[in-house]
């Protein structure tokens, strides 16, 4: 048996010749909160305990401001940095990044927009520590909206519901879309304001504990200083950088999903001492057929969280262009069909990951108490988000034929007035 100290460290992502994934003062910052996270993730999972206090600790250790730009008292960390803490995040508990998603893709749309007063007040709360969530998707239709605002002797109020409200369960503020009769609106309202019913109903298999059910608002009071922006939800989103950035937070949460899959094999199979058709005592470890599949595991962890780097490169490359006005529209759209491609591949690889994993132990791998099902669970649920198939169609539209894809969401299209 080899020496205990000839194997890598636990850390065996960090040291490739690119230096990709090299350990720097932000990974070890956040390396004991992770470790926190990671430590109760089983018992979370198995007592749908939701993670109100996980989500305190990011708060507390500054995770939620990261991409905030330093004059707002945020630390204006790139987007490649931030994505490969994500990866990490996503390892340690794959519901911690899809909680903050919303409130990441808010920090995002305030960085392309240029109305300073709503910079300076919402990246000013951020930084000191609130929270924003999400009530924007509709169960039927991407372009309908059923919530609606209204105006009753001078006073605005929100009526209706959404559902796949991510995060809002933990948040502060909820960011809603609705309709005042004319135009879609966008407005943000506390979540602790009178007549607000967020509520834990989301029946998805996986990534149960993101609080993705509905928001129901009866007669919520909105301030006129948060109703922020008019939209059109029937354009497609064009010239913005929330498209990839989504999608891209989505990627490096599942190259931390391989991760972990990686993670979990070699402490599973280190610590066995007997073989499926092997009499007596053996060590799985010295095995060549585990080798092989922990070496897929790694190999697959290797390039999903490759492909989420240079994605991540991408984005920062293009967000760089756009500070010095050197894009157009057709820069936007090779970016989205470059994020399609990496859905793509690190959804299949993630997923062949999540399921590989119980390859190195037999029915053992199965016990409950260790919820090895959940990486697969989370994996698919994330992957189902947006479709690989239509995304897939898309990008082969774009190469045959040179169109764009003809996704929908909201775009701003003017400040409220």
């Amino acid at each position: 048996m080899p020496a205990t100290d000839s194997r890598p460290n636990p850390d065996y992502l960090t040291a490739d010749a690119a230096n990709l994934f090299a350990e720097d003062d932000l990974t070890r910052r956040f390396a004991p909160v992770f470790a926190r996270i990671a430590e109760g993730a089983v018992q979370r999972e198995q007592n749908r305990e939701l993670p109100y206090a996980a989500v305190e600790w990011l708060r507390e250790a500054g995770y939620t401001r990261l991409r905030v730009p330093k004059r707002y008292g945020g630390e204006g960390v790139t987007l490649t940095a931030f994505l490969a803490l994500a990866t990490r995040l996503g390892e340690a508990d794959s519901n911690l990044p899809q909680i903050l998603r919303v409130h990441g893709g808010f920090i995002e749309s305030l960085l392309e927009t240029d109305d300073e007063p709503l910079r300076d007040r919402w990246f000013t709360r951020i930084a000191q520590g609130q929270i924003v969530g999400g009530a924007v998707s509709e169960r039927t239709s991407v372009t309908s909206n059923s919530v609606r605002l209204t105006q009753t002797n001078g006073a605005w109020h929100l009526d209706g519901e959404k559902y796949y409200t991510t995060g809002t369960l933990y948040a502060d503020w909820v960011d809603v879309t609705a309709h005042d009769g004319q135009s879609d609106v966008r407005v943000l309202v506390r979540s602790d304001a009178p007549g607000l019913a967020r509520i834990d109903d989301w029946d998805g298999f996986g990534q149960r504990l993101t609080g993705s059910g509905t928001a129901r608002f009866d007669h919520v009071p909105v301030s006129p200083d948060n109703l922020y922006r008019r939209y059109n939800a029937a354009e497609p989103r064009r010239n913005s950088l929330l498209t990839a950035y989504y999608q891209a937070l989505h990627v490096a949460n599942l190259a931390g999903i391989s991760r972990a899959a990686l993670r979990d094999a070699v402490a599973f199979t280190q610590s066995k001492t007997r073989t499926f058709g092997i009499p007596g005592e053996s060590s799985p470890r010295d095995n060549p057929l585990v080798h092989r599949v922990v070496g897929r595991l790694a190999s697959l962890a290797f390039s999903a969280q490759s492909i989420s780097a240079s994605l991540a490169r991408a984005i920062d490359a293009v967000s760089a262009a756009r500070q010095e006005g050197r894009t157009d529209e057709q820069t936007y759209i090779h970016l989205d069909i470059q994020t399609f491609q990496a859905q793509q591949i690190v959804i299949e690889q993630t997923l062949q990951a999540a399921t590989l994993l119980f390859e190195v132990g037999g029915a053992s791998a199965t016990s409950e108490t260790r919820r090895f099902d959940r990486y697969w669970r989370n994996a698919r649920v994330l992957a189902s988000h947006n479709p690989a198939i239509i995304r897939e169609a898309a990008i082969g539209d774009f190469y045959l034929n040179g169109n764009a894809h003809s996704e929908r969401f909201s775009v701003n299209t003017s400040a409220f007035s």
